[in-house]
């Protein structure tokens, strides 16, 4: 683990630091506190630190508050003092000093005080993990990764206000795999899933990095296209449909071929409501159905 030390007692810190690098640990040693906050700071910061109470520049007890408030990287922070007045304990746990240790140091309490800093930032670790799961699980597809129903309205909102506000042209796509049924009830449920994942990664491919794609629902999709007219909505549509029926699907031993119909909606910079984008994009993929699928079909909201 890379650990801080700081303390501008340099035969104290020196002996902190080599008890710490015999521990097997990475140590980033300084002796004022201007350069502790700043290493705390830092991109690849330490996330457990070992803080004199008296520096220059500025105590532990301010390092502290500093760090607290200027990053969201939770560092574990133990305070390296020789007082232990009550009022001293109740000052240094206002600020969030996570732990004690005391001088002159001791090596058994060094490794115990370690060990809880290391459990605490073990679970920290796994909450954050587990609330991201759970974000994602939120707003994500779990089939195909992209944005779900919500999240692809809420982009399609949020760029809809964005358009009226700096006054640019936007577009909504309806995407449609082509007699998917027919891939289900052919070839089971699990070659369905397949199609749709490599459908997916195609059309995400063939759109910019910045344009937003989410799952509808069962086999359709919305793609919310930002700063774009009608002739490269169309375009893009296009690239996304080619992207799909260029080749077969791979499905175990075999192959599937896959195509999908697209509807585009475009609108200028005063733009429709989201429903009437979406509506017209709608209406627009079953012009294409009816024509024929595999093909692209325009509409202006």
């Amino acid at each position: 683990m890379k650990i801080l030390v700081a303390d501008d007692d340099r035969v104290s810190r020196r002996l902190l630091e080599n008890t710490l690098t015999r521990l097997k640990h990475e140590v980033i040693s300084v002796g004022d506190g201007p350069s502790a906050l700043a290493s705390l700071l830092g991109p690849d910061g330490p996330r457990l630190a070992i803080l004199d109470w008296m520096m220059p520049g500025a105590d532990g007890i301010e390092v502290c508050r500093q760090a607290r408030a200027k990053t969201e990287r939770y560092v574990y922070i133990i305070l390296l003092t020789a007082r232990d007045r009550r009022e001293d304990l109740v000052t240094a746990f206002d600020a969030e000093i996570d732990d004690f240790l005391t001088k002159p140091l001791d090596i058994v309490e060094l490794r115990a005080r370690l060990r809880s800093g290391e459990r605490v930032l073990g679970l920290q670790e796994r909450l954050l993990a587990t609330q991201e799961a759970l974000r994602r699980e939120a707003t994500h597809d779990r089939l195909t990764g992209i944005w779900n129903r919500g999240m692809i309205l809420d982009e399609l909102g949020k760029a809809v206000e964005r358009a009226r506000r700096e006054h640019t042209p936007m577009a909504v796509l309806m995407a449609d795999i082509d007699r998917f049924k027919d891939v289900n009830d052919r070839h089971g449920h699990s070659a369905g899933d397949q199609v749709l994942q490599a459908v997916t990664t195609r059309m995400r491919g063939a759109l910019r990095r910045y344009d937003d794609i989410g799952r509808y629902g069962g086999e359709e999709f919305l793609i919310v296209v930002q700063g774009c007219d009608a002739a490269l909505a169309h375009q893009l549509a296009e690239r996304m449909r080619t992207a799909v029926a260029e080749q077969p699907v791979v499905i175990g031993d075999g192959a599937l071929s896959a195509s999908v119909s697209v509807g585009v909606a475009w609108t200028n910079a005063a733009p429709a409501s989201p429903d009437d984008l979406v509506n017209a994009a709608d209406a627009a993929l079953y012009r294409a159905k009816r024509a024929g699928r595999n093909r692209v079909e325009d509409a202006v909201a």
